[in-house]
């Protein structure tokens, strides 16, 4: 496993024009903030809305993503599917173009068995050489994985695969995923950050929150690094209560892009839909509130002269 594949790594937010083509300008743009703000890499993965993209935008949007990063920190590109077929053209695309790593969810239109499910991660390992994190994004979408079949991927196939649990309860599956690999299996947090400092006690390597709170949690990860609980706390707290009011992927998505078009990355707050989220009047006024305090505890700038 690459030593880098570490530390902060956001997923980016997919920009679109009005006409709901992927706007590439923006993108390099938002990659660029996030190499600047401190990332030690970046994800291409469910907030990026790749499940409301086509397969030649999604392979599109991964070479302008793995273009844009250059040298400067990690690409890791999701390329789960509905079919195995697809998922080894976008893992294989996804090699081609330079991306560090693969990250991969089960289907999930379809409820398969562990065989199964198995079967499909294992051609997607042998497709490619590069590492593979497996993704049960089942707090958003999909079903739980469990965790013998997580084991098992890491007994043949370390160190080469890793993890992104988000099943709930998320610390007492991250602990039982990490017992059953001998506390070896490298694990990246995926809950936004609300559950960034328990999971850094279970032993995680990493965090793949959202973009907008780049600030935040970097300085969190690098209090929790440093053994500064006192720091760590005082950040987290509102971070939590920020995410918190994020319901389900749309909710994610919602707030995420709000706050990036708050920040001047975004020139608008577009999401492809039918969604299931929108941010209403009262929700928006506590997210600026709570964003308000992050900017104070980190220095940072809160926003530029946006209506959105």
């Amino acid at each position: 496993m690459p030593t880098h594949l570490a530390g902060v790594l956001p997923v980016f937010q997919t920009p679109f024009h009005d006409d709901e083509s992927i706007d590439f300008d923006t993108l390099r743009r938002e990659i660029d903030w996030l190499f600047d703000r401190g990332a030690d890499g970046i994800v291409m993965a469910m907030v990026s809305e790749t499940l409301r993209l086509s397969t030649d935008e999604r392979q599109t949007l991964a070479a302008h993503a793995c273009r844009s990063a250059g040298s400067r920190g990690s690409v890791v590109i999701s390329v789960g599917a509905e079919s195995s077929h697809t998922a080894e053209r976008l893992a294989q695309h996804a090699a081609d173009a330079g991306a560090t790593a693969l990250m991969a969810i089960p289907p999930v239109s379809v409820s398969v068995g562990e065989d199964e499910q198995l079967r499909y991660f294992e051609r997607l390992l042998r497709a490619v050489s590069i590492p593979l994190i497996v993704q049960d994004a089942s707090g958003y979408v999909g079903r739980p994985m469990s965790i013998a079949l997580q084991a098992r991927l890491w007994r043949e196939f370390h160190p080469r695969v890793l993890f992104k649990p988000e099943a709930v309860p998320i610390g007492q599956r991250l602990s039982e995923l990490r017992d059953a690999t001998n506390g070896q299996a490298a694990v990246f947090e995926g809950s936004g950050g609300i559950a960034l400092v328990d999971s850094f006690r279970r032993g995680i390597v990493g965090t793949m929150p959202g973009a907008d709170l780049i600030d935040t949690l970097v300085a969190l990860w690098r209090a929790l690094q440093a053994g500064d609980d006192r720091r760590a706390y005082e950040l987290s707290l509102p971070l939590s209560a920020l995410v918190a009011l994020q319901t389900g992927l749309d909710g994610f998505l919602a707030v995420e892009k709000y706050l990036l078009h708050k920040q001047g990355i975004f020139p608008n707050t577009l999401i492809r839909g039918p969604v299931a989220f929108r941010l209403d009047e009262e929700t928006r006024r506590e997210v600026d509130r709570l964003f308000a305090r992050l900017c104070e505890l980190t220095k940072s700038s809160p926003s530029v002269t946006h209506d959105p």
